[in-house]
């Protein structure tokens, strides 16, 4: 049986997430962390050229017993009353190097919105509501995008602040339409607020962590998802 050579597309949305992904068999779209730029970025893929979608990056914990650098390997996702599920194949591939690198592997829901929820109560909320591990702004518009094509769907994503941190405010503002971190505007807020610093420096320690984690799955996103362009 011959493998398909069509690339996955890969969903991220921040330049670090999009740089880590990057690789044979894999079209990678970066976000912004701006989901109408998201839409806008899919509706000019063409979805016969690709055979799969992949979310791929950092999210929110919502799970307390879930620390950073947490791999959760979604089995759906939720948002605004609808439900996506992941596709057991395509979920088959990636879990079928999670032996690969130090990090946990967990198997989970991932909740989908529109704004970052930045505060521990906000993050407790949906928790309850919906049972799941992990948020992100990505994932949702990455599986609704999947289905509506017909292509299967699975996403992957690195804990970065846990349930039980809250997020500084101008983390979650200051990103340039390319993805990338604003930081003349980050130094702006530390000015305005200095005792923004400790929190910022947790959040970036917490970050990084994720990222870490994130270039762990690389070898194995690059070794399941990018062998089938590369042996066909």
């Amino acid at each position: 049986m011959s493998l398909d050579p069509r690339p996955v597309l890969i969903v991220t949305g921040l330049v670090q997430e999009a740089k880590i992904a990057a690789g044979p068999g894999m079209t990678v779209i970066c976000s912004s962390s701006d989901p109408v730029q998201l839409r806008s970025l899919l509706a000019d893929i063409d979805s016969t050229s690709i055979r799969g979608v992949i979310s791929f990056g950092v999210a929110g914990g919502l799970d307390p017993a879930l620390k950073t650098g947490t791999v959760v390997l979604a089995t759906e996702v939720v948002a605004a009353g609808q439900v996506w599920p992941a596709s057991e194949q395509l979920s088959a591939e990636l879990l079928a190097g999670s032996n690969v690198g130090n990090q946990t592997v967990v198997r989970g829901g991932l909740v989908g919105v529109e704004k970052v929820i930045t505060g521990q109560a906000g993050k407790a909320a949906l928790r309850s509501e919906f049972g799941a591990s992990a948020v992100d702004m990505e994932s949702h518009i990455a599986a609704e995008f999947a289905a509506l094509a017909g292509l299967p769907f699975a996403a992957l994503r690195v804990v970065s602040d846990p349930a039980t941190r809250a997020l500084p405010e101008i983390a979650t503002t200051a990103i340039k339409p390319n993805g990338d971190v604003d930081l003349g505007k980050v130094l702006r807020g530390i000015a305005r607020n200095p005792m923004v610093i400790r929190a910022l420096v947790s959040t970036g320690r917490d970050f990084n962590r994720a990222l870490r984690s994130l270039k762990d799955c690389r070898s194995y996103l690059l070794s399941r998802i990018g062998m089938a362009q590369a042996e066909a």
